[in-house]
């Protein structure tokens, strides 16, 4: 049976109710007189209202309120929107792409710092390596010699450091792409306390720089060298007297026809 509530009494006032639905609706208002005094109510508020803004329902829907011009409004201003949000990000571009445009100098650094900084990062990032710290094991010395010298072009010995405390781990070949043929190879040693030293080693053509230089660089050293055929970058945390030293023994495998070049430390 049909439930009876306000709402079905304020649809039977609007005549919105099918036959069978009115006349349940009707039985019950004769059954209950207060419901039928309140749906009186309702009809006589209904006709009240009708009365009062029928002129202004029969006016023309004002231009301001065309559900077209609504419509376009609102998609001006996601637009509008959209636009701003654009210039904003532009303008960032602009400032940020002037930026680095603008730059000093310095942003651009010389060949030699550059290597300086790849022999420090691949330092850092195979001397914590135990299983993976080379490509190519120390026990195959000559193999090595032999691949990294046709690799980068120049005859390349592995040094030896035993007279400095120090045993050949091996080596491997690595990218470097701001230099002719792009190539760089290191070579890794290990003391007996488990520290290590890398030596990354270039082909010397179109690199400009010092003949020699100490860099300090946080926890590590590096000492770089450069003669007529390659250049050399020795990384370790030893104290730089310890790479000095070091740096003697290695140059004097290396290149041995050259005189020792002269420190500058920076």
């Amino acid at each position: 049976m049909m439930e009876i509530t306000r709402d079905t009494l304020m649809a039977f006032a609007d005549g919105q109710l099918d036959a069978d639905a009115s006349a349940r609706v009707e039985a019950y208002l004769a059954a209950n007189p207060e419901a039928a005094a309140e749906l009186a109510q309702l009809q006589r508020q209904n006709s009240a209202i009708q009365a009062l803004f029928a002129p202004a329902a029969a006016e023309p829907v004002p231009s301001r309120l065309d559900p077209h011009r609504l419509a376009l409004a609102q998609s001006r201003n996601r637009w509008q929107t959209a636009t701003r949000a654009a210039m904003i990000v532009g303008v960032l571009g602009i400032g940020m792409a002037a930026g680095w445009l603008l730059r000093p100098v310095t942003d651009n650094p010389a060949l030699y710092n550059r290597l300086i900084a790849d022999a420090v990062s691949a330092h850092t990032v195979f001397v914590a390596e135990n299983r993976h710290a080379v490509e190519v094991s120390g026990d195959e010395t000559e193999h090595l010699s032999s691949w990294l010298s046709n690799r980068l072009g120049t005859g390349l010995a592995m040094p030896d450091l035993a007279t400095a405390g120090f045993s050949f781990l091996g080596g491997r070949l690595l990218p470097a792409p701001a230099i002719p043929g792009g190539r760089a190879a290191q070579l890794m040693y290990e003391d007996a306390s488990g520290e290590r030293v890398t030596l990354y080693i270039t082909p010397a053509t179109g690199v400009d720089g010092p003949a020699l230089e100490l860099v300090r660089l946080g926890d590590d050293n590096a000492l770089y060298w450069a003669s007529a055929i390659i250049t050399c970058t020795i990384v370790g945390p030893q104290p730089a007297e310890s790479l000095k030293a070091m740096a003697n023994v290695v140059f004097a495998q290396l290149t041995p026809a050259s005189p020792a070049p002269v420190y500058r430390e920076l």
